[in-house]
């Protein structure tokens, strides 16, 4: 039998040729496969930074609304005995209300115990900078003779009730002490026949501890605690006893090293 004849006009391509042509539709598969996956690849990066820009403008609003409720707050609540119930009603009646209309009514109620806490802190400043202002205000003042002297006093007036400012005065004096306390250390640190022999100086003689006060009496940091002699005197004990237990002081080690000559 004679073979096939091949159709006249047509050439099969050869192995080599399909191999090439394979080739090619796998490129341009590749490269299609590619460019879906960047256009996936941009699309998620629009959608991130569209979400991004979303929640910039809501964080914006958010910021305004604060801005102008602290404004109402602010214009409106200067008394900081006004509870959040009556001041609700106060504020409704201003339009900017509206303004703050987004933020949830805990957001709201929460604004405004930071601005009464705001308000009492500054009345409460105001109160401690008129006491330091009184000369005649000691650690032994009593608050019903500072009380004569202040009472026309707006910083007084506006503060508190005469009860809360008595609270007030005492807890100042407290702070006063522990002040006068830490200043009184301040001077015995100062002090240079203050050393950590000093303990064992006063044991074997007793005439050590007036020696140490004759020096500190003439300081005022001293003198501001003749009221409590005995507390004072167990202060300086309380140091010496610290300064024993450290012992002897480290050497000064010299500043820069011993530079040689360079011939």
């Amino acid at each position: 039998m004679k073979e096939a004849e091949e159709p006249e006009g047509e050439t099969l391509p050869s192995d080599d040729e399909r191999a090439k042509e394979q080739k090619e539709k796998e490129k341009q598969a590749r490269a299609e496969a590619s460019l879906r996956e960047r256009e996936k690849e941009v699309q998620r990066t629009l959608a991130t930074h569209m979400r991004d820009r979303d929640k910039e403008r809501e964080q914006h609003k958010r910021d305004e609304a604060i801005q102008h409720f602290n404004a109402l707050l602010s214009d409106l609540v200067r008394n900081s005995d006004l509870g959040w119930r009556e001041v609700k009603r106060l504020l409704r009646k201003d339009h900017r209300w509206d303004l703050a209309d987004s933020l949830p009514r805990e957001e709201k109620e929460k604004l405004f115990n930071e601005h009464i806490e705001h308000l009492i802190r500054k009345k409460r400043e105001k109160f401690r900078e008129l006491l330091d202002e009184t000369a005649e205000v000691t650690l032994t003042s009593t608050w019903k003779e500072i009380k004569k002297l202040i009472k026309e006093d707006p910083r007084y007036t506006k503060f508190a009730s005469s009860e809360r400012c008595e609270r007030e005065f005492k807890d100042y004096l407290k702070d006063k002490m522990i002040t006068a306390k830490g200043e009184f250390k301040e001077l015995l640190q100062e002090t240079k026949l203050i050393t950590h022999k000093s303990l064992s100086n006063l044991r074997e003689n007793e005439n050590h501890m007036p020696e140490i006060e004759d020096i500190l009496k003439n300081d005022r940091r001293y003198l501001v605690l003749d009221h409590i002699p005995e507390e004072r005197t167990q202060l300086v004990l309380n140091y010496l006893e610290e300064l024993d237990r450290r012992g002897p002081p480290p050497p000064p080690t010299a500043s820069e090293p011993t530079r040689r000559s360079v011939k």
